[in-house]
């Protein structure tokens, strides 16, 4: 599957910088798998037939969530483009409900970074670009948003 902004490209453009969902998406998925793992390992540890049972039970139940929230964050990255090109910013989110955003390079009046403390640890925030004329949009939880705003800014 092609990406949008291979489709959108007008003659003459080139794509500068291409960023995506960071994987910070993954974090919940990443925590129930863990403690899915710990709970068969207590279950195998112990010769109490009901905590095991129960201990099994849970490990199902709790795998089954983190399979859920592995496959929600990996659709998230695989549906959100986020790139800049020598005319424009394209942000697109979605699958079949398709959200984009479009701003020419020469109507952006700010780029602003927002970080949290763990943000700043994993290289991921908020990127908000005010327009000339066009609004405001904040892309959540990017990749990078240092290099995505000077790749903006720097022309």
């Amino acid at each position: 599957m092609a990406r949008y902004i291979d489709e959108i490209l007008q003659p003459g453009e080139r794509v500068l910088y291409s960023t995506n969902a960071h994987w910070i998406f993954y974090f919940p998925a990443i925590l129930a798998w863990i403690v899915a793992i710990v709970l068969f390992a207590i279950s195998r540890q112990t010769d109490i037939y009901s905590i095991m049972i129960l201990c099994l039970f849970g490990s199902g139940l709790v795998a089954l969530g983190a399979l859920y929230w592995t496959v929600k964050g990996w659709f998230h990255r695989f549906t959100t483009e986020t790139d800049v090109t020598n005319l424009r910013v394209v942000h697109k989110t979605g699958f079949i409900k398709r959200r984009t955003f479009e701003m020419a390079l020469d109507k952006v009046e700010s780029v602003d970074v927002d970080q949290t403390i763990l943000g700043r640890i994993l290289n991921y925030g908020d990127v908000t670009i005010r327009g000339v004329g066009e609004g405001i949009e904040t892309i959540k939880t990017i990749a990078s948003p240092l290099a995505f705003r000077s790749s903006i800014t720097t022309r």
